[in-house]
């Protein structure tokens, strides 16, 4: 948990690493994850880097993989998911590799451009034989046609006609035809003829409905007119030879040429099936061992080399817990690559602000990514998600607090946890849902603590629980002395008064059940729960202020305890904190049943309003009350009433002056800095018994002393911020009542509109019971789609709200900058997330 405490400490780190092993020890770091390389190369081009050579060969291997995944992709084949994350080869391994997978690809795109040309030439056989088997009908129906007395005079009296066969989509033929007909004023005769056969289009690969035809026309200028007419229809002309025994012969030499093309196209398609039936097994191992040596290349490219150019140097971000693996890896290096000279690193003396890492788990990474998504704390700043994994659930809960809908929420939070490995292994996810899985902690103790809040409203499903037996009397005589009227009905609602319902002792655990059954239950909600809201705001922002300590504390800014924190504590308890006691004095000091009693100054007609009296209290103010009632709650409450505000306003210059007062006389004492650093930092060598001894002070993010005015400014402005948004950050946790009592009115009014009226209702036996099951069905969908996923996302952003602006700003910077780690398992998933968009 100290992980989560505040970020860890790092390290920079320098290594001198031997070419020989370089390959290695970078491998091993990148299983690891543990280090964030600094580019030593910025000024040199890409291209004239140490390595381009062997990324520029992996870049070709890694399109011939690409190419032949599509190839098995389209051809349906699946691929083999891997049991186990192969780790990166030798680079010697790498050259049978990139041979086998150039052969590869000639293999296929060989047999593909065949298997293109032979289906091609398939597709034109199977076009000739229906024309010629449809021709001798053309033929037949020509011959009638001559003797009609509908055909035009010039083709009637040819002695011979010309003719033109092809075959055409069988939307086409209509248009085709009308365009022929025109621009031979009528002197052409179309025959066409269906083909039962769906026939594959060779272009789009999609099997159309086609038909064939014949032209008969004269002349030639005509035949050059229907030809440039069917290109332009990008119709397939037929060969038809005039005799009819000849077409005959034809026809069976077509066929015996069809059956010929098609045992050698499946003979072709079974060949490449195998061949990419055998490389999907290993294919997923290969794109992973060519992407993980791609990276280890891409990496060496940031090193930087020696005078002498026979060692390699580079430098990086390493949390100072995992140095030993860095250790571990530079010895396995040593021993893989066959050096004569071992490799080592030096931990470098830094003013470099270094990178923020939170050490996380399954269970803290949704927590984690719910701050990141805000802000990166800064270096060994103290971290709020270690805070949130307690308030965000709970100030979510109070506003969704229904124990009915807590049991739906928590439920979809166990599953997902008991099915994580099965979920997260499924590639295919909804982005949606894939939010949803990522935070599937924070849900499940969401619902946890929605049902915990649910149970204290006492509030399932807009109804209550009675448990422990109602506190509450209702008795019809003393309600009709009351001049209240009362039924024993169970449609008309009971207004519940202390004085003459209320048994005298409290309900064992959260709200009394008979609540649920008050008209004035809406009056008592709204008051109880925006006094608990803003109870709680006030609180959660104490806490806040508070935890701004501990960051001075570890900062050694001792004086900003006094001159920051003092001040703003002081101000918000002055002012806020009163305003929460005023809140618990009216609660413990007023009572409905002292109203009728001796004691009627402290009965609820004499209970002040709070929030006039804290307005009265900044305007100086005196209450007016009504007699007999007391002006105050307590004795002496307007002189100190006064006494706070001025204290109050007091603190406002404290805040503005205190800081930077403090650093102009700290300026005037420090002596000037002696300059004994070179090129920003300098180092010393680290064995691995020195691991734990290196001390935080080794690095130190950077404070340049701001100029004065700026100091001021920024004081100023720090200064109106906190105190104008105390108020408003205060009546922003109103929220908290407001969407609570949104929630309850929803639910309630959508059992009384749905599911309460429609068992009311329905009564016949049978009409009644096949009805209440449509409507159950209605009342569960809107339950679930708008009262759990609306609300419950209407609750979780402004929980995020309430966590990012009212909360965090008290003490939390977030001015640093995320810990981006050279690590294999990160790229992939960074590549798998940028493939699914």
């Amino acid at each position: 948990m100290g992980d989560l405490f505040r970020s860890e400490e790092m390290a920079l780190v320098q290594f001198f690493v031997q070419p020989e092993a370089a390959y290695h020890i970078v491998a091993d770091l990148g299983e690891v994850g543990c280090v964030q390389f600094r580019d030593l190369n910025d000024e040199v081009n890409l291209f004239q880097r140490k390595f381009t050579s062997e990324v520029k060969r992996l870049n070709e291997m890694e399109r011939q993989l690409r190419y032949i995944e599509a190839e098995i992709k389209n051809s349906e084949i699946p691929i083999q998911e891997l049991s186990e994350m192969p780790k990166a080869p030798n680079p010697r391994e790498i050259v049978n590799l990139e041979a086998h997978l150039e052969k590869t690809e000639q293999d296929i795109r060989k047999m593909s451009a065949a298997g293109a040309t032979l289906k091609k030439e398939y597709i034109d056989c199977i076009h000739q034989k229906y024309v010629l088997l449809k021709s001798q009908a053309f033929f037949h129906q020509q011959e009638e046609a001559l003797n009609s007395d509908y055909l035009p005079e010039e083709l009637r009296h040819a002695s011979q006609l010309g003719f033109i066969a092809g075959v055409a989509n069988k939307d086409k033929l209509y248009p085709l035809e009308r365009l022929l007909w025109r621009i031979s004023r009528g002197n052409i005769l179309l025959r066409q003829a269906d083909i039962d056969e769906l026939i594959e289009d060779p272009i789009t690969g999609v099997e159309t409905r086609k038909a064939a035809f014949i032209v008969f026309f004269q002349g030639e200028n005509l035949a050059n007119k229907i030809l440039k007419i069917c290109s332009g229809f990008k119709i397939t002309i037929v060969n038809v030879p005039a005799d009819a025994a000849l077409r005959d012969g034809l026809v069976k030499g077509v066929a015996a040429e069809v059956l010929d093309l098609k045992m050698v196209i499946s003979q072709t398609e079974d060949h490449r099936r195998r061949i990419l039936v055998s490389v999907a097994k290993e294919i997923q191992s290969w794109i992973i061992i060519v992407y993980k040596m791609k990276a280890i290349y891409n990496t060496l490219n940031m090193f930087s080399q020696d005078i002498s150019r026979k060692c390699l140097i580079a430098e990086g971000w390493v949390p100072k817990k995992d140095l030993v693996f860095v250790a571990r890896a530079l010895s396995e290096g040593f021993d893989s690559g066959g050096s004569s000279v071992a490799s080592f690193y030096n931990v470098l003396d830094t003013q470099t602000t270094p990178p923020t890492f939170n050490r996380t788990n399954r269970f803290t990474q949704g927590f984690q990514n719910l701050i990141a998504s805000y802000a990166f704390s800064s270096y060994r700043e103290l971290n709020p998600a270690l805070y949130t994994i307690i308030t965000f659930p709970f100030l979510f809960a109070i506003m969704f607090g229904d124990l009915g809908h807590g049991v739906i929420v928590t439920c979809f939070g166990i599953w997902m946890v008991l099915s994580e490995k099965k979920i997260a292994a499924q590639k295919g996810k909804n982005e949606i849902f894939s939010i949803f899985f990522g935070g599937r902690y924070i849900i499940l103790l969401m619902g946890i603590f929605s049902m915990y809040t649910g149970f204290i409203y006492n509030d399932v499903f807009s109804k209550s629980m009675n448990i422990f037996g109602t506190k509450w009397k209702v008795n019809g005589t003393n309600l009709k002395q009351s001049g209240i009227s009362f039924f024993e009905d169970n449609d008309t609602l009971v207004s519940l008064v202390p004085l003459y319902s209320y048994a005298g002792s409290p309900y064992f655990a959260g709200l009394d059940p008979a609540w649920q059954s008050a008209d004035n239950k809406i009056i008592f909600l709204n008051s109880f729960k925006m006094k608990l809201s803003i109870i709680f705001g006030v609180v959660h922002m104490a806490f806040g202020v508070c935890l701004s300590v501990v960051n001075f504390v570890h900062f050694k800014k001792y004086s900003h305890i006094l001159l920051d924190f003092l001040p703003k504590i002081l101000f918000f308890g002055f002012l806020f904190v009163y305003l929460v006691i005023m809140i618990f004095m009216k609660w413990g000091n007023y009572s409905a049943m002292n109203d009728y009693e001796i004691d009627t100054i402290h009965g609820s007609s004499c209970a002040p309003n709070v929030l006039i009296f804290f307005i009265g209290m900044m305007l100086f103010k005196a209450p007016t009350s009504n007699v007999p009632c007391e002006d105050y709650m307590y004795g002496g409450q307007q002189t100190l009433q006064r006494i706070l505000v001025v204290l109050a306003v007091v603190c406002i210059p404290w805040m503005l002056l205190g800081v930077p007062i403090h650093e102009i006389m700290s300026r005037k004492k420090k002596p000037a800095p002696r300059v004994t650093r070179q090129n920003g930092h300098t180092s010393r060598a680290a064995s691995i018994t020195e691991l734990e001894t290196i001390p935080e002070s080794s690095v130190l993010p950077s404070h340049e002393e701001e100029p004065l005015s700026d100091l001021m400014v920024h004081a100023g402005i720090h200064t109106i911020e906190f105190t104008l948004s105390t108020v408003s950050h205060t009546a922003s946790y109103l929220r908290l009542w407001a969407l609570s009592l949104a929630h309850a009115q929803l639910s309630d009014v959508l059992w009384d509109m749905v599911l309460r009226k429609a068992l009311v209702t329905l009564s016949h036996p049978y009409t009644g019971g096949v009805a209440i099951y449509i409507i159950f069905f209605a009342w569960s969908s809107i339950t679930v789609g708008i009262l759990v996923l609306m609300e419950g996302l209407s609750a979780f952003l402004h929980t995020l709200r309430l966590h990012w602006v009212e909360f965090m700003t008290k003490f939390f910077e977030g001015q640093g900058y995320d810990f981006e780690p050279f690590s294999f398992k990160r790229l992939l998933e960074a590549d798998e997330e940028n493939a699914r968009d």
